[in-house]
């Protein structure tokens, strides 16, 4: 339920409301002696190492915002950036990573592998990039502050991008000790820009100069519902990578032939999903206008069920994702911040619709997982339908992100001084627009 009236607060009240409460998530689900964050709010959860990437990067906001002290941020930081630093690296089941990847989840207190889970290679790059936000932010000039930047570019530097292309022009999603990679490469486009910038920019041990180019060229241009877009179908494919790079204005090779832009792209395939709601195919409750944005995110579960007598299935935590699905009416009330900075016009209608047609939904402000309204009123659920329990630290993270993004534009001012983020950009391809002009000290990253 929701403390106060959110009619009566201003646009900008209520973007605070809802920063802040997210920004908490974090406070609240962190190992302060080693930096962990738990993947979800719920009982027992491991920590995610993308989910510390999204806190480390959150920390700046909390700070510039007066959520947290700079004191307070700087020993956090430092915490998380040690233990990565010093935990233990190998080839066995019970460490921490591996050639300078992370395991994707990882036991909140030992920070030792959990769930028999994969070396993850983009969950890997959300955390890096994450560790080069905060050594770019903690400028000062004191011991405690260098020691942060010291070891920001000690991880970065340690992982080898190259190992992780295995024999293929482009980079694995994982591997595991036991079994090698995993079977399969990154085709379509996705939330793994990131994970290209950085593996291209690295000093060391960068993939090859064609990797990026092997990625995008299993794009798909697709024009939907009048929008020519380069498809994506979940809404954080859109997001994640755009909360630490400013793509409006700069393009790549294949933005060039499109005469487009990510930033761009991202607009339309918000409205892209707006629109989808409006057509509804498949009848859910709630869909509409100001009610939209399939995700990756929780879901009610795996069962049957009619929706105006048609069968449905109803899935558990899900890639959802719009035209193509899978869709069962679960909607990410998340992605309205997350999309914020790209079509404000109709992101905040449809966040000031959830709080008023849907209180129950959004727990003092902060936004849950997913929520199904097709189940209102069903046995089990509420009057509002089913509701995820718990939070979920990547959606707090995006949350925060976003709303600083199209706020202040802090994290993209950050990362665009950043010398490994612009030479990873230019070795993929990318011109124009901000990449023209020098960086702040007048060095080339090239």
């Amino acid at each position: 339920m929701l403390d106060g009236e959110p009619a009566a607060l201003s646009d900008e009240e209520l973007l605070d409301r809802l920063q802040r409460a997210a920004f908490d998530y974090f406070v609240e689900n962190v190992n302060p002696k080693n930096g962990l964050v738990a993947d979800t709010s719920r009982p027992n959860s491991p920590a995610s190492i993308a989910v510390v990437g999204f806190g480390l990067s959150c920390y700046p906001i909390g700070v510039e915002r007066g959520w947290m002290t700079r004191a307070a941020a700087v020993e956090l930081t430092l915490a998380t950036l040690r233990f990565f630093h010093g935990s233990e690296q190998g080839n066995g089941d019970d460490v921490t990573g591996h050639k300078g990847f992370y395991y994707h989840f990882l036991d909140m207190h030992t920070g030792r592998r959990v769930w028999r889970c994969e070396l993850s290679m983009v969950d890997t790059a959300l955390l890096i990039a994450g560790v080069l936000v905060a050594g770019t932010y903690f400028s000062q000039n004191n011991d405690h502050e260098r020691e942060i930047r010291d070891l920001a570019e000690a991880l970065y530097k340690r992982v080898d991008w190259r190992w992780a292309q295995g024999s293929t022009p482009t980079l694995r999603q994982g591997w595991k000790p036991k079994s090698g990679f995993l079977h399969y490469g990154w085709e379509g486009y996705n939330e793994a820009t990131i994970l290209y910038v950085l593996s291209m920019a690295s000093p060391d041990s960068p993939s090859s100069d064609d990797s990026y180019a092997g990625w995008t060229a299993t794009y798909q241009w697709e024009n939907i519902y009048g929008y020519d877009v380069l498809y994506g179908g979940p809404l954080f494919m859109h997001q994640f990578s755009h909360a630490w790079i400013d793509f409006q204005g700069i393009r790549d090779a294949f933005m060039r032939e499109k005469n487009s832009d990510y930033f761009e792209n991202s607009r339309r395939s918000t409205y892209l999903h707006r629109d989808y709601a409006r057509h509804n195919p498949y009848d859910y409750g709630g869909y509409s206008d100001n009610l939209w944005g399939l995700s990756a995110g929780d879901g009610p579960g795996g069962f049957r069920a009619s929706v105006e007598r048609r069968p449905h299935r109803f899935s558990g935590y899900a890639a959802r994702g719009a035209p193509f699905g899978p869709d069962d009416g679960t909607i990410a009330p998340w992605s309205y911040p997350a999309s914020l900075p790209f079509a404000p016009e109709i992101c905040l209608p449809a966040l000031r619709h959830l709080l008023d047609r849907y209180p129950g939904v959004v727990s003092n402000f902060r936004l849950p997982s997913g929520f199904n309204p097709t189940l209102a009123n069903r046995r089990k659920f509420g009057r509002d339908g089913w509701v995820s329990e718990g939070h979920y630290g990547l959606d707090q993270g995006i949350t925060v992100m976003m709303i600083e993004n199209h706020r202040s534009r802090l994290l993209w001012t950050l990362m665009r001084s950043n010398q490994h983020i612009r030479r990873g950009l230019l070795k993929a391809g990318f011109t124009g627009g901000w990449l023209a002009q020098p960086l702040r000290d007048g060095s080339d990253a090239a």
